[in-house]
């Protein structure tokens, strides 16, 4: 038993220090806005978003190329670095932007259809992302490791599809493959469903509700005390 859950300890450990060599990670809002972040090494940089030049990826795929081509596409860019793991560079960028449905087929984002709107009273929300054919022979030297598509949403989540992990701390879906199939063409198609009120918001209401009860019934303890007092106080 103990042995057993060795195992199970480990596994668990080894899952939440997954990492990925090309990431998308969106933190929206209900009204369609957020906040973008993207990694990856520069090789698959080129590979998927065109990025510097095939011969010369190094020198061209750099932080400034990056900056450019995201305030091209009208985002607002946050931060751009250059980072190693394990002797290797990654390039990590975000950005904020107005509305996620206009992100698509962007110059900042050929690889990625997306699309946040109402449905039957709630938000549907889905897209693909796949390698743009005109870098079809891009970056077949990268081709190691895992990538992903990654989504911090606003609100609860009543469904998804084929999310890797299902619903992750009740709002976090990911969908996510090998680099390899990602450089042979296959897409990655995402989808879920969530409700049209902010998680926030509906907090912030519950509380400002409960408080609004809280004083309620406070001032109405203090109005029946003062009457009774005033009862006691009159002469019989």
């Amino acid at each position: 038993m103990l042995r057993v859950a060795g195992l199970l300890f480990l596994a668990a450990l080894l899952q939440g220090c997954l990492v990925y060599e090309y990431e998308h990670e969106f933190w929206l809002r209900v009204d369609g806005s957020g906040t973008v972040y993207v990694t990856g090494r520069p090789g698959l940089w080129n590979a998927f978003k065109g990025l510097g030049r095939a011969g010369a990826v190094e020198a061209t795929a750099t932080r400034e190329a990056a900056r450019a081509l995201f305030e091209r596409s009208g985002l607002r860019v946050k931060r751009v670095t250059l980072t190693r793991r394990d002797g290797r560079d990654y390039l990590f960028l975000s950005a904020d932007f107005d509305d996620v449905n206009k992100l698509s087929r962007t110059a900042a984002f050929p690889d990625l259809t997306i699309g946040l709107r109402p449905q039957d009273h709630r938000l549907r929300l889905e897209g693909t992302w796949v390698r743009p054919v005109v870098a079809a022979g891009a970056g077949r030297n990268q081709a190691e490791g895992l990538m992903a598509v990654r989504f911090h949403l606003p609100a609860k989540v009543y469904d998804h599809k084929n999310a890797a992990e299902g619903v992750e701390r009740g709002n976090i879906v990911a969908w996510r493959q090998e680099v390899a199939l990602a450089l042979d063409g296959r897409g990655l198609d995402f989808g879920a469903t969530l409700d049209r009120r902010s998680i926030l918001h509906s907090t912030v209401g519950v509380f400002a509700l409960a408080i609004a009860l809280g004083l309620g019934l406070l001032a109405s303890a203090l109005y029946l005390a003062f009457r009774k007092g005033r009862r006691r106080d009159r002469p019989s």
